[in-house]
């Protein structure tokens, strides 16, 4: 969560808007590779530069001290100076902090798109005290993910691991800059409480590791890793309400690693597009329609020159199932779509003059303005 002068703690509804980056084993090397075992990562550390470690007894010298020293120098600091407008409508200049990981030794970092939303300057602090101006390479609202460079060469990288093959229970290990820089690289300790824990925002269901690992404002953009120095998820929301403690959730580190491709190589994340504009019963509610529909959805719009019009969908059919899932919500429409890719061929199954239909839709891109 940024952390800005104005709010210091999230509501349980801000807290939805998920930012986490999450990294392992901090290394000079890029995360492309999938070979980095913590062990070299941990013992090029030791052996190089902190050989203090050599002085501690193996009660002291445990997992999580020696994820800090790792992957501690691969989290920053990211300051967003953005000019917001007061009560008289005048240009106001706001500062708030979050956190990032990097990614790439050449400077690359991903941190969440709330942490860098309507920047007017970045500002990038590393864990040595220098600090480098940030340019955005890309951004996603929906996943909450960005990509920033810096203009700097070997500096620290961490290193992805398999946020698929994370266990409840397992230790985590969140690294970040709770309430701002000057408590930056802290570190806070917990297991992983849940695996899949789902939020809905915007009609959308995202998929999240829950943790007991603290997490406070400023942890936004700040890693989430395993007793192995691997970065499993990216922090980005908590719970916040009244008597509500020890619920963090971060962006496991698969679907960030996905984005983050996209942002590199198009500056932005292509999904699959249907084309229509559809109602369930409470949607159709909402803006003043009564639906008589027993099940599926219904299909109030439809775009000629998108998937489902070029496939013949035309308005009033109800979508009855997609690949054989039903779809009795705009919910489920949208989670079965984006589970694919574009170019992708569903089956939809729909009903049109009380007979029941199927036909192949190819998914195209959605539009930028979309």
């Amino acid at each position: 969560m940024r952390l800005t002068k104005k709010n210091l703690l999230l509501s349980v509804t801000t807290a939805l808007v998920l930012s986490a980056c999450l990294f392992t084993g901090c290394s000079a090397v890029s995360s492309d590779g999938n070979d980095n075992s913590m062990k070299s990562v941990l013992a090029a550390d030791v052996t190089s530069k902190n050989t203090d470690l050599a002085n501690l007894s193996e009660a002291r010298n445990t997992p999580t001290v020696r994820v800090a020293k790792a992957v501690g120098p691969c989290v920053v600091g990211i300051t967003n100076k953005a000019v917001a407008r007061d009560w008289f409508n005048n240009p106001v200049q706001t500062e708030g902090v979050g956190s990032g990981v990097i990614f790439k030794s050449d400077g690359y970092i991903v941190t969440n798109n709330h942490v860098i939303e309507n920047a007017k300057e970045l500002v990038v602090s590393l864990s040595d005290g220098r600090t480098f101006s940030g340019k955005i390479i890309g951004a996603d609202s929906l996943t909450d993910i960005a990509v920033i460079k810096i203009d700097a060469d070997n500096v620290p990288a961490a290193t992805f691991g398999d946020s698929d093959s994370v266990v409840v229970g397992e230790p985590a290990i969140a690294i970040g800059n709770p309430l701002g820089l000057e408590f930056q690289g802290s570190v806070t300790v917990g297991v992983i409480s849940a695996l899949n824990r789902t939020l809905e925002i915007s009609d959308r269901r995202i998929k999240l590791l829950q943790t007991d690992a603290a997490i406070n404002p400023g942890n936004s953009g700040g890693a989430l890793v395993n007793a192995d120095g691997m970065v499993i998820g990216i922090n980005s929301a908590k719970i916040g309400a009244s008597g509500v403690e020890g619920m963090g959730f971060s962006i496991p580190i698969n679907t960030v690693q996905n984005v983050i491709n996209e942002l590199m190589d198009k500056g932005y994340v292509a999904r699959p597009f249907l084309g229509v504009t559809a109602f369930d019963k409470q949607t159709a509610l909402r803006y003043g329609y009564q639906l008589n529909i027993d099940k599926g959805v219904y299909i109030f719009r439809v775009s000629l020159d998108a998937a489902a019009g070029k496939a013949g969908l035309e308005r009033g059919d109800i979508i009855l199932s997609l690949d054989g899932k039903e779809t009795n919500s705009v919910s489920e429409l949208r989670n079965i779509i984006a589970d694919h890719k574009v170019g992708d061929t569903i089956k939809i199954r729909y009903i049109r003059d009380k007979k029941e239909q199927t036909v192949d839709v190819v998914l195209e891109e959605m539009p930028r303005d979309n």
